[in-house]
C-alpha cells in the first residue's frame, strides 16, 4: 500500500522523527470522542483493511521522487522512507463487536514514524466502516424479521465505499448485496432482478415480466410499480400462473405507500394461490421507515442511500492520538479534547453493567471479558483474514447483550464507560505535572 495514502503533515513529521533518530516505540489509540446524535452504540468495522494497509505500507521509487521534487525532502529522508516498513503491533477490538465513546477500536505500537504515517488510513477505514455498520445495525433492529439487502453501491461516495458498505452491512446481518464485486470478494449472496428501465424497454409490462421469467426462472422477482402498482401485481400473478412459477414468484415495491400496497398485494397473491410468494420493498428507506413498516407483510427490504452514506450521521468524531512514547505516558490537555494516557484495555461485564476502561498493564478484573486483543506483531498478522460470518456471529452476540435503552432508534442511552482507579490516577497525575510544567491552571481536580 502506498505510503502516499496519508496527509502531508504525517510524512513531514515522520521525516523529522527519523532525522533526529527518534525511533522509540509510540502507542497511538484510535477512538470516538462521542457518539453521533441518536446513536446508542457503534460497531467495530474496518480492521481488515487496516491490517492489510499496515502489512503493505511502503514508498516506491516514483513516490520517493515525487517527495523529493514536490515536497522537498532531503536525500537522507528519502533513504529512510525507502527502508520504512511497518514492524509494530496492533491490539484491536474484533470486527462486529459493539463499541462506545472513548473506547479504542484499536491501538498501534510501533517506532514513532511508522505509527504516525498510519494515522490517515486507519482513521479512514475505521471511521467510515464503523459508522455504516452502526447505521446498518439500526436497520436490522428496526426490521428484525425481514431480510435486508444492501442496495447502496450506486450512491456511495466511490466504489471503494460501495465495497466497504457491502462488507460492513453483512457483518451486522444483511442477507446480501446488489454490488457484484463485493459479493464475489467476500462470499456474499448477490441479489437483484430488474429496474424500471427493463420494464419500459418492452412493449408492455406483461412482455417484460414474461421475458424475465423465461430468462431467469430462478429469480422471478418482478418490479411491479413502473406504471400502476396493483395492476403490476395482477400482471405478475398472471405471468407466473401461465408459466407455472408457483412459490418462486416474488414482487418488489419501490414507491408509494409501501405498507398499504404490501397488504393489498399480499391479499391478491394469496387469493391467486401464491401464498409462498415473497414481497420486497425498496426506495430511500432507513431504520425509521423500517420501524414504521414492521408488522406489514413485507419479507425483504433493499436498503440503499441512507445506509450507504450513513445519512443522518455521515461523520464520526474519531481521533488517533499518541498516548505513550518511549514508555512514557503522554496526553493532550486541549479543552474538550483531553486524552487519556497509556495503552488501554476494555473490560465488559453482563448486560446493563458499565464497560471498564483500564490500563493494559493492570491486573484484569474478575468476571469481565477483555475486548482488545493482539492482531498483529512484528508487522505481521497473527491469523489469516477472517470470513465475514465470523464477525457477524460476534455482532449477533453483542446485539443480544446490548441493553434495550441503547438499541432505541431515538434518544438512546449508551452503555456507560467508567475508568479504572489506576487510569484515573495516571491521568490526574499527568495533568497536574503538565499544568505545572507549562504554568497552566490545574484542571485535574486533585
Amino acid at each position: 500500500m502506498s505510503g502516499l495514502c496519508t496527509d502531508l503533515y504525517e510524512i513531514r513529521m515522520a521525516a523529522s522523527y527519523l532525522r533526529r533518530g527518534m525511533t522509540a516505540p509510540a502507542t497511538f489509540s484510535l477512538f470516538a470522542r462521542k457518539l453521533p446524535r441518536d446513536r446508542g452504540f457503534l460497531v467495530s468495522a474496518g480492521l481488515a483493511d487496516c491490517l492489510d494497509f499496515l502489512q503493505r505500507l511502503h514508498f516506491d521509487a516514483d513516490e520517493l521522487t515525487y517527495l523529493a521534487d514536490v515536497v522537498g525532502l532531503r536525500e537522507g529522508d528519502l533513504a529512510a522512507l525507502d527502508e520504512l516498513r511497518f514492524t509494530g503491533e496492533v491490539w484491536a477490538v474484533p470486527e462486529g463487536r459493539v463499541v462506545f465513546a472513548d473506547e479504542p477500536f484499536l491501538e498501534v505500537t510501533a517506532p514513532i514514524a511508522q505509527a504516525q504515517l498510519a494515522e490517515t488510513a486507519l482513521l479512514n477505514f475505521v471511521t467510515y466502516q464503523s459508522s455504516v455498520a452502526a447505521k446498518a445495525a439500526r436497520c436490522r433492529i428496526a426490521a428484525p424479521r425481514a431480510d435486508l439487502i444492501d442496495f447502496a453501491a450506486r450512491r456511495t461516495h466511490g466504489l471503494e465505499a460501495a465495497r466497504a458498505v457491502a462488507r460492513a452491512s453483512a457483518i451486522v446481518g444483511f442477507a446480501g448485496t446488489s454490488y457484484v464485486a463485493a459479493a464475489r470478494e467476500f462470499g456474499l449472496p448477490a441479489a437483484g432482478t430488474m429496474a424500471h428501465s427493463y420494464v419500459e424497454a418492452f412493449q408492455d409490462e406483461r412482455a417484460a415480466f414474461g421475458a424475465f421469467a423465461e430468462d431467469f426462472p430462478g429469480a422471478t422477482v418482478f418490479l411491479v410499480d413502473t406504471y400502476d402498482t396493483i395492476q403490476g401485481v395482477r400482471t405478475a400473478i398472471g405471468v407466473a400462473a401461465e408459466l407455472s412459477r408457483g412459490g418462486s414468484l416474488g414482487i418488489r415495491l419501490d414507491s408509494g405507500d409501501l405498507g398499504a400496497l404490501a397488504i393489498l398485494s399480499r391479499r391478491l397473491l394469496d387469493e391467486a394461490g401464491f401464498t409462498d410468494a415473497r414481497i420486497m420493498a425498496s426506495g430511500g428507506l432507513d431504520e425509521h421507515q423500517l420501524a414504521a413498516l414492521d408488522g406489514t407483510p413485507i419479507d425483504a427490504f433493499g436498503i440503499g442511500t441512507r445506509m450507504g452514506v450513513s445519512a443522518d450521521a455521515p461523520s464520526l468524531d474519531s481521533a488517533y492520538k499518541i498516548v505513550e512514547y518511549d514508555h512514557r505516558p503522554v496526553m493532550k490537555l486541549s479543552s474538550g479534547k483531553l486524552t487519556a494516557p497509556g495503552a488501554k484495555q476494555i473490560y465488559r461485564g453482563d448486560s446493563g453493567e458499565p464497560d471498564l476502561l483500564a490500563l493494559r498493564e493492570e491486573t484484569p478484573p474478575a468476571d469481565r471479558e477483555p475486548l482488545l486483543s493482539p492482531v498483529m506483531l512484528g508487522g505481521e498478522r497473527l491469523s489469516a483474514p477472517e470470513p465475514v460470518p465470523v464477525a457477524h456471529q460476534r455482532f449477533d452476540r453483542d446485539l443480544h447483550w446490548l441493553p434495550d435503552t441503547a438499541r432505541l432508534l431515538t434518544d438512546p442511552t449508551p452503555v456507560e464507560v467508567t475508568w479504572s482507579p489506576e487510569l484515573q490516577r495516571l491521568t490526574s497525575d499527568l495533568q497536574w505535572s503538565l499544568a505545572t510544567r507549562y504554568g497552566l491552571e490545574d484542571t485535574s481536580n486533585r
